[in-house]
């Protein structure tokens, strides 16, 4: 696949020839779905889990804690740089940070990384230390787009740079996840990129984390269409609010509690159990959080943030129940 030769006339009937096979009924979702997904692990039920960025002012014990009183079911560890365990000091900290999260009776087998690169050292060295220590999967950095770029050309050098880093999580027995991110420069933004390398690559090792704030963003009332095409390599899923408001003049994504912005979160819902999607999910808290108020303690901070996210934990419980997951 990644030697392959691409021009734009290949990649566009490759496109092509893919939507008419789904659209036409081909591929049906469990057929398509099996193809990619045979080797991934087996998830019993939606379980989930709490990004640790939004829970970095306390140490890995107290961290732990916090997200087991919450009601979560494990964390995903922000391991990368400015996160929760750094890069340069993963052998020491990551174990450090795994046994409190398992001694507060929670699971450890997801982490946010800045991994995109098989080549750097580094990248390799993170992968090692988490699969030792039963970590399965990880939401990989994202690639840009530049200005100037012509999108169907640049492809193929992403395409070659995902796969090595496919090879290089086989090598380790873990599964990234590419989350499509909401911007003009991001590649996955509309969702057909990402999904279309993911589907030339075929390789069970990298797949997907689909988020669906960012597919709303960007997708508005079409994001079904984008969730049918990536949902065979969906591996794990992301779950946040926004809305759109006009600050300064200017309409910007304003992020909200779960129930509060314009995800669909019964539709999704209803259309992952659909698709037959059964992935862990990672919670994000990206609103405005009890931790960025100065004037409180550490302790009230802690209360206060508690309260905040069983309410949105709650709230996600809600739907995955009401569809039947």
């Amino acid at each position: 696949m990644e030697n392959q030769h691409y021009d734009r006339r290949s990649f566009l009937n490759t496109m092509a020839l893919a939507g008419g096979a789904l659209s036409s009924g081909l591929i049906s979702p469990t057929e398509s779905k099996a193809k990619s997904a045979m080797n991934l692990p087996e998830e019993d039920s939606m379980t989930i889990h709490v990004f640790s960025k939004h829970l970095q002012f306390l140490d890995y014990p107290e961290m732990a804690e916090v997200s087991a009183e919450v009601g979560f079911d494990g964390v995903d560890l922000a391991v990368r740089p400015r996160g929760h365990v750094l890069p340069e000091n993963v052998k020491t900290d990551l174990p450090r940070a795994v046994k409190a999260i398992k001694d507060a009776g929670l699971t450890a087998k997801l982490m946010t990384t800045a991994i995109i690169n098989a080549q750097e050292s580094v990248n390799e060295t993170v992968l090692k230390a988490a699969s030792e220590q039963g970590i399965q999967y990880y939401r990989t950095n994202w690639l840009r787009y530049q200005d100037g770029d012509d999108v169907v050309t640049v492809i193929p050098e992403f395409q070659k740079k995902l796969a090595a880093l496919a090879k290089l999580n086989e090598k380790y027995g873990m599964y990234g996840g590419y989350q499509n991110h909401a911007g003009v420069r991001y590649v996955g933004a509309p969702i057909w990129d990402i999904a279309y390398m993911l589907r030339e690559i075929d390789h069970p090792n990298l797949g997907s984390q689909y988020d669906i704030r960012h597919a709303t963003v960007e997708g508005g009332l079409a994001w079904p269409l984008g969730l049918q095409y990536i949902h065979p390599h969906i591996n794990t899923l992301v779950i946040k609010d926004f809305r759109w408001e006009k600050i300064d003049g200017k309409w910007k994504v304003y992020n909200t509690p779960l129930g509060e912005g314009m995800v669909d979160f019964p539709a999704f819902f209803q259309k992952v159990k659909e698709l037959q999607i059964q992935a862990p999910i990672s919670l994000h808290f990206e609103y405005e959080m009890p931790e960025e108020d100065d004037s409180l303690s550490e302790a009230e901070k802690v209360k206060q943030t508690i309260t905040v996210m069983q309410k949105d934990v709650n709230a996600l419980r809600g739907y995955i129940s009401d569809a039947g997951l």
